[in-house]
Parts: C-alpha cells; structure tokens; sequence
C-alpha cells in the first residue's frame, strides 16, 4: 500500500511549483480564457491574463502546445474536484495562495492533487527523448496547467 502523504503541518515541505500564476498564463494555459471573477483575491492583472481570448471561448491554439488539455467545469464538480471557496478550481485555488490566502484543509487537498500530477512527469520522461519538447503534448500542456514546466524534461 502506498505511503499516506502527510503534509498537515507544513504543506510548503512538498509544495514547489515551478511556475507563478502569471508565468503560466504567459506561456499559454486554459485556451486563454479561465474565469471571469472580479473578487479581492486575485489581483486583476491575473484576471486579464486569464481571459486574453477575446471570443471569451476556450481557443486550444492559445495554449504553449496548441492543443486542450483541460476538463469541462461540469466534470471537475462531477468528481469532487471543486470547492466552494474556489468555485473555478485549482488555478484559482492556486493564485490565491500564490498571494498569500492560506486555508489549511483545502491547501492540503489542493498540494495533494498538484503533487499526484507528478506521474505525467514520469510518464513524459520515460517515453519521449530528451529535448522532445513536443512529445506527448495534451500531457505536457496539462502539467503546465499545474505549475509543472514541462518544457524542461
């Protein structure tokens, strides 16, 4: 059975992004378009990053490798994946502890999820060649989804 993550006390011990909020919208995330929420929390510059598709639809050509490699909001409720306080998901979840919010519980769920990402890592690796930037691209856009930079392995 595999190790139980214990993380509790210290979230940051595992929690080590290799990209800010701002560095993945730069790159290309979301098809360009992830929310539209005026809220305290998340500075507006983010907000205008995050909308930069001006049909305020998902365009995959946005995105660093020009593909989707994301799930419909109805399908991350579905599995749970979505909290109240964070009603867009993890990115959202993820500027605002970039700034400073901390929820223990739901940093801790969070940092699981963003840390169980690291099998795509794996999986990158193992089967494409060094320098392959654009080996297995779905998997590679949907680590930089979550602050893996994939353009490195």
């Amino acid at each position: 059975m595999p190790k139980k993550l214990k993380i509790e006390k210290n979230p940051e011990i595992i929690f080590k992004p290799l990209l800010t909020p701002k560095e993945m919208l730069r790159l290309g995330v979301f098809g360009g378009y992830y929310f539209e929420v005026k809220t305290k929390d998340v500075p507006q510059e983010i907000i205008k990053l995050a909308n930069s598709s001006k049909t305020k639809k998902k365009d995959p050509k946005l995105n660093y490798f020009n593909v989707s490699a994301s799930q419909s909001l109805s399908v991350w409720q579905k599995n749970g994946w979505i909290n109240k306080v964070d009603p867009n998901g993890w990115f959202e979840w993820y500027i605002k502890y970039f700034y400073g919010r901390r929820l223990p519980k739901e940093d801790e769920r969070q940092i699981k999820r963003w840390y169980k990402m690291r099998r795509h890592v794996t999986q990158v690796k193992n089967n494409c060649r060094a320098g392959d930037t654009f080996c297995r691209p779905r998997q590679r856009q949907a680590l930089l989804h979550w602050a893996y930079d994939s353009r490195n392995i």
